[in-house]
């Protein structure tokens, strides 16, 4: 009788195919599945599943832990989620190609499109490449607890190739559309997943300039799409202004099809227009009746949400100048001195918007004037985090009916649990005050799950718990709508987010694939409150949201984490490539 590495036995098992689950075993040799059924045969480790969930592990697409993962071996808290690949480079931004002049330029880049601590990145990262292939080869030489893979940054690339001319957005020459040109072609051939670029207004220098690449023009943006097509493999990744989604749709759809490479951008309701999703999923039906499948959408599983409190990046009072005098104190006296009664009426008398904003603003004074003057917008997240909360919930509808100023609910809001109260803003998708925009786009055939931004917003959105979100939500607990299928649940993070970036080796339990399997206490599987940390390099500060529930995370045949802790085991690999069985 023939004995087995692994068997997970008695599991109801929902395979990543959408098909209905089964309760049934599952055998894994060598870091990989070869069988799912009825197993007799012996093995050196089992696992007893039984009443547990058992699905594939969970393939994220959209992260940015291109500097984490030069000094973090867990890629945390995505792992903490059943995380077992991600994709990160995403959003045109990213650390390589680089001269070695540069290496600010690229640390300041990312913390103002990605508000990750440039004080993290700069003690962090041990700078041991110039070319994207040396930087893959660098992170393959660090052990991980789970698989990620890689895309070649636009912003990086360019002021690579064209110095100063490329940060400052001049119109690239033929020649230099040929280096980056090559540029691209060598890091696809060493590995890398895609290529990735921004056109969106939200993305901003320090300096409040657009990043590298916004405004790049077709002979750039096909240039180096047509690389794509020519080696027949990758991703072209865009991020963009949601109102310009239907004009930018023509020539996404184009290179789609000239390329024959899958194009994907973000697809999110927004308040300015509430319904203009919906013009991107009609253009996405009308590409696909033209037989262009592979433009895509990503969504987010749940709004993408600013939190707000005392430590974060933004809330009501951060402009406030007694706030910013008791900021600088250490936590414990500025929470202590936000206790006390008259540091509380000078706050609440200023108002969220001072006559004279401070010009030193980490995010931008326009932006910063939307988010604090809508408090129809902020709900208190409150101990059990009710990311689809009523409108009756918000700042707004409880001072208008209590009597009670919109500010002083925020503050005692934020006073909460010791000051460690949070806001919840949800930017994106809740235009309508639920979640209906959001099933609307998860339930379309050419959109994936996205956006969840493993790693980076440190101060001001906590979303990369959306792969447990996703179950606890969608597939359990929704109370405010329709819920979804638990098997697509579980399909659309895994097989389904596979298959975009082209790695069929994973996302489905069945013989042949990767053996990367989350065993889960669905009835009991909870997100933790989000909380702010101090644990990146140089005490640079992160939201951070865990969870429970997780009985067993394992990658390619090693179990790596067990009941939320980490076993030592580091298994995880750099994906060269597209993978297929």
């Amino acid at each position: 009788m023939s004995k087995h590495d692994l068997v997970i036995r008695n599991g109801n098992v929902v395979d990543g195919s959408g098909a209905p689950a089964v309760e049934a075993d599952v055998a894994i040799d060598d870091g990989r599945i070869t069988s799912v059924g009825s197993i007799a045969d012996q093995s050196e480790r089992e696992i007893d599943a039984r009443g547990l969930l058992v699905t594939p592990g969970f393939v994220d697409i959209h992260t940015h832990y291109d500097a984490q993962a030069t000094w973090d071996p867990y890629l945390m808290p995505s792992s903490l989620h059943g995380v077992t690949s991600v994709v990160m480079g995403n959003c045109g931004v990213g650390f390589a190609p680089v001269h070695d002049q540069d290496h600010d330029q690229l640390i300041d880049l990312m913390e103002a499109v990605e508000d990750i601590p440039g004080s993290a990145m700069h003690e962090g990262i041990e700078w041991q490449w110039e070319t994207f292939p040396e930087f893959m080869d660098a992170l393959e030489r660090r052990p991980h607890a789970i698989d990620f893979g890689v895309q070649v940054p636009h912003c990086a690339l360019r002021a690579y190739v064209m110095g100063q001319r490329g940060v400052d957005n001049e119109r690239a020459t033929a020649e230099d559309i040929e280096r980056m040109r090559a540029i691209v072609r060598d890091s696809i051939d060493a590995g890398a997943l895609g290529f990735s670029t921004s056109r969106t207004e939200l993305h901003r220098t320090l300096d409040g300039e657009a990043v590298p690449g916004t405004f790049a023009d077709r002979d750039e943006i096909f240039g180096i799409g047509d690389v794509l097509g020519e080696l027949g493999t990758g991703v072209f990744q865009i991020s963009v202004t949601h109102r310009d989604v239907p004009g930018e749709f023509t020539w996404m759809k184009e290179l789609a099809k000239r390329t024959g490479r899958t194009v994907t951008f973000n697809l999110q309701q927004i308040d300015e227009s509430p319904t203009l999703y919906k013009e991107g999923l009609r253009l996405l039906d009308e590409a696909r009746a033209e037989g262009i499948e592979n433009v895509r959408g990503q969504f987010s599983g749940r709004p993408v949400g600013v939190l707000m409190g005392w430590e974060t990046t933004v809330h009501p009072f951060v402009l406030h100048p007694e706030f910013r005098r008791v900021a600088k104190l250490p936590r414990p006296e500025m929470i202590a001195e936000l206790r006390k009664p008259e540091v509380r009426a000078r706050l609440l008398a200023g108002g969220a918007i001072p006559d004279e904003p401070p010009t030193d603003a980490v995010v931008p004074v326009i932006f910063l004037q939307f988010l604090l003057a809508s408090f129809h917008k902020m709900y208190p997240l409150g101990e059990r985090h009710d990311y689809e909360p009523a409108p009756e919930k918000s700042l707004a509808a409880q001072a208008a009916a209590s009597g009670r100023a919109e500010l002083e609910l925020a503050y005692d809001a934020m006073m909460a649990s010791d000051g460690r109260g949070l806001l919840y803003f949800p930017l994106f998708g809740y235009a309508g005050g639920d979640f209906e925009a959001i099933r609307e786009t998860i339930c379309h055939p050419q959109t994936g799950l996205s956006l969840a931004d493993g790693g980076a917003h440190c101060g001001a959105i906590c979303d990369a718990g959306i792969p447990t979100f996703m179950l606890t939500h969608w597939a359990r607990d929704r109370s405010r709508g329709e819920r979804l299928p638990l098997e697509m649940v579980v399909k659309r993070q895994t097989w389904d987010t596979a298959a975009q970036y082209g790695l069929r080796d994973r996302g489905r339990l069945a013989a042949g694939y990767k053996a990367d399997v989350n065993l889960i206490d669905f009835d009991k599987l909870e997100l933790e409150q989000p909380e702010v940390r101090y644990d990146l390099p140089a005490g640079g500060r992160r939201l951070f949201q865990g969870a429970r529930g997780y009985r067993a995370t394992i990658v390619g045949g090693e179990v790596t984490f067990e009941n939320g802790e980490a076993t030592g085991a580091l298994p995880g690999h750099l994906v060269r490539g597209a993978r297929s069985l």
